[in-house]
C-alpha cells in the first residue's frame, strides 16, 4: 500500500491548479484502466493482428530515472499508437537482478556498516577530516593540471571540485539514503531485499507513468524467481546441444578482486571496452648500474607493448617516465620483466608467472633508476641503445616502458629531438649527448605523397615539420601528427628494411611479430582497450581463464543474423543504426557467458557457474508470451505459484520444446496436454516480436547477442527472428548532461509529481528520436502544463455551447479548409508515429492542428461566423485520438466530455478523406502569403496606411525558360557548384545581355525554395484563381494588417501591371503574392 500511495509534492515545487487537474485526472484515469484491465492482452482476446513490443527490462538497484523514461517513451507511445491502429498489442515488462551489480552493492554496504558501525559514522563527516581530504584532492589535481598545462591560464582544481561537492569516497550508504528510509538500510545487506524492494517500486513508478504494459507477465530474473530459472536453463540446453557453447581459455575483461570475468553489466566505468592485444619487445639489459647491480646474471628485458612491430627495425632508443615507479618481475621461464606493478598483475593473469593473479616482484626501482641503461633491441639497426625520459608516458596504459622509433612515432620523434637540442635537459636525468647524438632517425618504410618514391621516407618527422611541432606540450597536434602517420603507415605503407622490404605493411605486419613470438623476442600481451572499473571499484586487466563463453562470430551463426539484418524483415529505422549493427556485428567475437560471483541461473551442465546479465537476458521476451500463465499478477518471483497450476519443477526441456520449439508433447510431464497447447499457441501468436526499443549503447551487446540467439534457438524458423530494432541518443536536461551536482538528475516518479505524467510524457515526445542526444526541456513540461490544462477547459466550453455552433449542409470555404487541414495532419501523424518520429508527430497530431483550429477560430471571429458543430467535433475527436499515444490521461478525459464510447486508448485511429491537395496549395498559399505581408508591415518605418496585394498568374517569358531549364538540370540542383557553373554556362548563351543578372537572381531565388518546398517552387502556374481566393479574405487580412477593409486592395499585375513607385513586384510570381 505505501509503494501505490502517491508521493508528496518534491521540495521547493509551489502548488500547481494545472498541474494538480493534470495529476487528478490521470490518477482517476488509471485506476479505471485498472478495474477494465484494458491492457492486457491475450491470444483469444481479439483477431486483430498481434504486435508485441518490448523494452530492455531495467537493473533493479535502483529507482528509475528520467533516462529510462526517455527511451521508455518510445516503446509506450508505439504501443498505443498500433492500439488505436487496431492491432491486438502486448507490451510486457520485467525487471533485471541478475548479475554482479546487486551483490557487489550488498557487500559493500555489509562492509561500510562493519567498519563504521550502524548507522555508520563516515570519516569525512568530520568537518576537519574533509577540510584535508579536500586540501590533499586539490594539490593533487593542481599537480595534475600543472604537468597537462604548458603556459596560460590554468583550470582552477579548486573550485571544480567544490562545484562538484567532493568528499572523494563514494558510499553505499549514502546512496541508498536517497532512495529508502535510513531505518530500513541495514536489511541491504542482503541482497534478496534488494530483489523485494526495488521491484515492486520501479513497477509502482511505471504504471503512474501510464505506461500501458500487461502486468500479468511481470517477473524478475535469478534463481530466486524458479519459472524464469527453468526457461534460462532451457535455453542454455538448447544453446549447448547446438554447439554454440564451448569452454576454454579466453582472453577476457577480469576483476582480480571480485576473481572473475567483469562483462559490461558489471561495469561501473567502461562499458563496451575489450581486450586489445600488444605486442611486448624484448629489450636486453646490458649493464646493471645502481639499483639494477641485484638483477646482474639474470635475462632482464625492458618490456615495452607495442601495437606496432613491424616497426622495430627503426628503434634509436627506450623510453621510461623518471617518476614513475617501476619493478622487475619474474616470469615463469625465469625472464624478468621491468614493467610497472599495474601491468605485471595483466601478465600474472595470463600466463606468464607460476601462480595466476600472483605477480613475482624482485626488485622495485624509479625510471630515474632506468635512465641510461643500455639495451639490446631486438631487429634494431644500433646494436646497443639507451634508455631515455619521456616525461607524458602514462602508468596507466601498456607497461610503463616505450620503445622508440622516431621515424614513423611522431611523439618519439619529437622526444628525442628535444633531448638532443637541450643537453641541460638530457643531464637532469643523467644522460650524455653519446646517449642521444649518434642516433639518427631511420626510415624504413615508404609512404606515397611522403618522400620519394621507391624510398623508405621519416614519415613522423616530415609530418611534425609540416605541423610546426617543436616540443611534446604540443599534445593536439601530436595526435594529429600520429593519427596522419599511423593510418597513412598501415594503409598505404611498404616496407624498405628487412627480408619483408618491397611488400605491404598491412600483410607482414603479422609476419614479422610471429618471426619475433617464435624467436623468443616478443611475445602476445593483452589489457583493456580503456580502463574498465569494477562496480566494486577494481580496476580491471585482461586474464586468460577458463571459461564457457558463447561463439559468436563464428562465420555461419554470424552470416546469418547479418542476412536478417539487412533483409526486408528486419527494420533499424535509421540507416546510421544499421551501420552499428554491422559493425557490431564484425566486432562481437566469443563471450565470456558464465561468472562464479553474483546473482543468477547456475549453468545447468556445471553448477560451479552462473550465467551471466547479458546472457540470461537475450530471448526472455519469449518468456513473455508464457509469463501470465505460469507466474500472473503480483508474483514477480513465482513465489505464489502458477495461475494454471503449474510447478516449476514440471518445466523440464520436453516441456519448453513444445511450447516454443514445436516439438512432441510429453507425455510424462504431469501438465495437461491442452494446458501446454495454450501456452505453445500464445508463443505463436505474439512471435516474431515485432519491435524492441532500447538506448543505443546496447547495440554493440544485448541488442547484437539477442538477434545471435535468437538466430540459434530458431535457426530451423527465421519467421521467428525480431522484426525490429528502434535505439535512441541518450537524453539531456536543458541540454546538459544529467548530474546531481547540476541539480538536473530527475528520477522519474519526481518528473510525475513535477510536471504531470502527460506533461513529461509531452516533453519527452519533443525532446528527439534519433541516435543523437536528445534535449528534455524543464521548460516545455511546463509550458505543457498550460497548454494541456488550457486545451482541456476549451474543450469542456465548446462541448457546453455546442447547440449555439453553426450546422446545416453549407460549407463556407474555410470550413472545407479547416476540414482538408484535420485530414492532412491526421494522415501526416499517422506516418510519423509509424516511423518512430514522435517529435514529427507532435509537430503534426498537436501544434499544427491547433494552429489549424486558432486560425479557424480567428477566421470566425473576424468574419462574424460562427464555427460549425461538427468540424470542431472532428477536431476534438481527431486530436484526443492522435495524441493518445503521448498523453492517454488526457486524451482519456476530452474522449469522455464529447461522450467518446470506451476508452480512447482502444479507439480507432481516425479513418478521413484524402487530403484536397488543391484547397491545401490554396490555403497554403493563402496562410503563408499572410505570414509574409505581416513581416513587411512590421518592418515598415513608416504608418502604414493602405496596402496593396499583387499577384499574377504566369510569369513574364524569360522566367518560364528559367524555370525549364531549372526543371531540365534538376539532377545537378543539389549540388551547388556543379549546379551554378551550368547556370553559367546557360545564362552566357542568352541574347539579352543586360538580364543575365536577373536570371541569375531569380534561378538562386527559386532554387532556395526548391530546397524548402520542393518541385513546387518550380510550377510556372497556379491551379486557382488568387485574385478571386485573396478578394473574398479581404475583412480577415485586414484585420491581421491592421487596416480598414476599404484600405486593401488586390491586383493582377500581369494584366494592370504594378502600382507606381512599387520597388518588390520583381517577386511576385504565381503562387507567391507580394504586398
Amino acid at each position: 500500500q505505501q509503494i501505490n500511495d502517491p508521493p508528496s509534492p518534491p521540495p521547493g515545487k509551489k502548488p500547481s491548479l494545472r498541474k494538480d487537474t493534470l495529476r487528478g485526472i490521470e490518477l482517476e484515469t488509471q485506476a479505471k484502466w485498472e478495474d477494465a484491465k484494458v491492457f492486457e492482452a491475450d491470444a483469444n482476446s481479439s483477431t486483430s493482428p498481434p504486435f508485441m513490443v518490448t523494452f530492455p527490462y531495467p537493473y533493479m538497484n535502483g529507482r528509475l530515472h528520467l533516462g529510462h523514461a526517455f527511451s521508455l517513451t518510445k516503446a509506450i507511445f508505439r504501443a498505443q499508437y498500433e492500439r488505436n491502429k487496431g492491432k491486438n498489442v502486448l507490451f510486457p515488462f520485467a525487471f533485471h537482478c541478475t548479475g554482479m551489480p546487486i551483490q557487489a552493492a550488498a557487500n559493500k554496504l555489509k562492509a561500510e556498516i562493519e567498519k563504521f558501525g550502524c548507522p555508520p559514522k563516515f570519516p569525512e563527516q568530520d568537518p576537519e577530516v574533509l577540510k584535508k581530504m579536500m586540501e590533499e584532492a586539490e594539490a593533487e589535481a593542481a599537480k595534475k593540471a600543472a604537468k597537462k598545462t604548458e603556459g596560460g591560464k590554468k583550470k582552477g582544481a579548486k573550485s571544480k571540485l567544490v562545484a562538484k561537492g567532493y568528499t572523494g569516497i563514494v558510499r553505499q550508504w549514502n546512496i541508498l539514503t536517497k532512495m529508502v528510509p535510513e531505518s530500513e538500510i541495514p536489511k541491504f545487506v542482503d541482497p534478496e531485499v534488494w530483489l523485494q524492494y526495488f521491484p515492486p517500486h520501479g513497477l509502482s513508478d511505471l504504471k503512474r507513468f501510464g505506461s500501458g504494459v500487461d502486468w500479468r507477465r511481470s517477473f524478475i530474473t535469478t534463481a530466486t524467481n524458479q519459472y524464469y530459472d527453468s526457461f534460462i536453463r532451457w535455453q542454455f540446453n538448447v544453446l549447448k546441444s547446438k554447439g554454440k557453447v564451448l569452454f576454454g581459455k579466453r582472453n577476457n575483461i577480469w576483476s582480480v578482486l571480485d576473481n572473475q570475468v567483469c562483462a559490461d553489466h558489471d561495469r561501473s566505468e567502461g562499458e563496451g571496452v575489450g581486450p586489445q592485444e600488444y605486442t611486448i619487445i624484448k629489450l636486453k639489459v646490458l649493464e646493471f648500474p645502481g639499483v639494477l647491480k641485484p638483477l646482474e646474471g639474470k635475462e632482464v628485458f625492458l618490456a615495452p607493448a607495442t601495437l606496432r612491430p613491424e616497426t622495430m627495425y627503426g628503434q634509436t632508443n627506450c623510453f621510461a617516465l623518471p617518476e614513475g615507479k617501476y619493478g622487475a618481475y619474474e616470469m615463469v621461464n625465469g625472464d624478468v620483466f621491468i614493467i610497472s606493478a599495474r601491468s605485471a598483475m595483466g601478465f600474472a593473469c595470463q600466463g606468464y608467472t607460476s601462480e595466476f593473479a600472483k605477480p613475482k616482484c624482485i626488485l622495485e626501482m624509479t625510471g630515474m633508476d632506468l635512465m641510461g641503461v643500455p639495451l639490446q633491441c631486438p631487429n634494431a639497426q644500433y646494436e646497443r641503445v639507451y634508455t631515455l625520459p619521456l616525461l607524458t608516458i602514462s602508468m596507466g596504459k601498456g607497461t610503463g616502458i616505450v620503445t622508440s622509433v622516431p621515424s614513423d612515432a611522431p611523439d618519439d620523434y619529437v622526444s628525442l629531438q628535444v633531448l638532443k637540442d637541450k643537453p641541460d635537459f638530457a643531464a637532469k636525468y643523467n644522460i650524455t649527448p653519446e646517449m642521444v647524438d649518434p642516433f639518427e632517425v631511420i626510415p624504413i618504410i615508404e609512404i606515397p605523397g611522403y618522400g620519394n618514391e621507391g624510398e623508405a621516407c621519416a614519415t613522423a618527422k616530415v609530418v611534425c615539420e609540416k605541423l610546426k611541432i617543436k616540443t611534446f606540450n604540443d599534445k593536439d597536434k601530436l595526435a594529429k601528427a600520429k593519427d596522419e602517420t599511423y593510418l597513412k603507415g598501415f594503409t598505404t605503407g611498404i616496407m624498405r628494411v628487412g627480408p619483408h622490404a618491397g611488400k605491404k605493411v598491412s600483410e607482414v605486419k603479422p609476419v614479422i611479430k610471429q618471426e619475433m613470438i617464435d624467436a623468443g623476442q616478443a611475445c602476445l600481451y593483452f589489457e583493456p582497450e580503456s580502463k574498465v572499473m569494477s562496480r566494486t571499484g577494481d580496476e580491471c586487466v585482461v586474464a586468460a581463464t577458463d571459461q564457457w563463453y558463447l561463439e559468436y562470430g563464428e562465420e555461419k551463426w554470424r552470416s546469418s543474423v547479418e542476412k536478417h539484418v539487412f533483409s526486408d524483415n528486419f527494420n533499424a529505422y535509421d540507416p546510421a543504426s544499421l551501420e552499428r549493427y554491422k559493425q557490431s556485428l564484425a566486432w562481437l567475437k566469443e563471450w565470456a557467458c558464465t561468472r562464479q560471483f553474483g546473482l543468477g541461473t547456475q549453468l545447468p551442465w556445471d553448477d560451479q557457474w552462473v550465467i551471466e546479465s547479458l546472457s540470461d537476458s537475450t530471448i526472455y521476451m519469449a518468456y513473455y508470451a508464457i509469463a501470465h500463465k505460469l507466474q500472473g499478477v503480483d508474483n514477480l518471483d513465482g513465489k505464489k505459484g502458477s495461475p494454471v497450476g503449474i510447478k516449476p519443477e514440471q518445466l523440464t526441456d520436453a516441456v519448453y520444446d513444445y511450447i516454443y520449439r514445436g516439438m512432441d508433447y510429453p507425455a510424462d510431464c504431469g501438465i495437461a496436454e491442452d494446458v501446454l497447447a495454450d501456452l505453445r499457441k500464445e508463443f505463436k501468436t505474439w512471435y516474431p516480436m515485432a519491435l524492441r526499443v532500447s538506448a543505443k549503447d546496447l547495440i554493440p551487446n544485448h541488442l547484437t547477442m539477442a538477434l545471435y540467439n535468437h538466430a540459434a534457438i530458431w535457426d530451423d524458423e527465421p519467421g521467428m527472428w525480431p522484426r525490429g530494432y528502434y535505439t535512441n541518443g541518450h537524453v539531456q536536461v536543458d541540454a546538459e548532461k544529467m548530474s546531481k551536482s547540476k541539480g538536473n538528475f530527475l528520477m522519474m516518479d519526481e518528473c510525475v509529481e513535477l510536471y504531470s505524467c502527460d506533461a513529461t510524457r509531452f516533453a519527452c515526445a519533443d525532446a528527439g528520436d534519433s541516435l543523437e542526444d536528445a534535449n528534455f526541456s524543464r521548460e516545455t513540461a511546463d509550458n505543457a502544463i498550460m497548454s494541456l490544462y488550457t486545451e482541456l477547459e476549451w474543450v469542456k466550453e465548446t462541448m457546453k455551447t455546442e447547440t449555439e455552433l453553426r450546422g446545416g449542409d453549407t460549407m463556407v470555404f474555410m470550413d472545407s479548409v479547416f476540414d482538408n487541414t484535420i485530414n492532412r495532419l491526421v494522415k501526416e501523424t499517422d506516418k510519423a508515429f509509424g516511423e518512430m518520429r514522435f517529435r514529427d508527430g507532435l509537430k503534426t497530431g498537436w501544434y499544427e492542428l491547433i494552429g489549424a483550429r486558432n486560425a479557424y477560430r480567428d477566421w470566425c471571429n473576424v468574419s462574424e461566423v460562427k464555427p460549425r458543430s461538427d468540424l470542431l467535433k472532428k477536431f476534438i475527436k481527431c486530436l484526443a485520438v492522435v495524441m493518445a499515444p503521448i498523453t492517454p490521461h488526457w486524451s482519456e478525459e476530452i474522449w469522455s466530455a464529447i461522450g467518446g464510447e470506451g476508452f480512447v486508448v482502444k479507439a480507432l485511429w481516425p479513418v478521413l478523406p484524402d487530403e484536397d491537395k488543391l484547397m491545401t496549395k490554396q490555403s497554403t498559399c493563402l496562410f503563408k502569403s499572410l505570414r509574409q505581408f505581416r513581416l513587411t508591415v512590421q518592418k515598415s518605418k513608416k504608418k502604414v496606411k493602405k496596402a496593396v496585394i499583387m499577384v499574377v498568374d504566369s510569369y513574364p517569358q524569360w522566367k518560364v525558360e528559367a524555370l525549364v531549364w531549372m526543371n531540365e538540370n534538376i539532377a545537378s540542383i543539389d549540388d551547388s557548384k556543379v549546379f551554378m557553373g551550368d547556370l553559367k554556362k546557360w545564362t552566357s548563351k542568352l541574347e539579352d545581355k543586360k538580364n543575365v543578372k536577373n536570371v541569375m537572381q531569380f534561378v538562386s531565388f527559386v532554387r532556395k525554395e526548391y530546397m524548402e518546398i520542393g518541385a513546387v517552387a518550380m510550377e510556372q502556374t497556379v491551379p486557382f484563381d488568387q485574385l478571386a481566393l485573396f478578394q473574398g479574405f479581404t475583412k480577415y487580412i485586414s484585420s491581421q494588417l491592421n487596416l480598414a477593409e476599404e484600405d486593401i486592395s488586390i491586383v493582377d499585375i500581369g494584366k494592370e501591371g504594378p502600382p507606381q513607385g512599387c520597388k518588390n513586384s520583381d517577386g511576385v510570381g504565381p503562387g507567391k503574392p507580394g504586398l
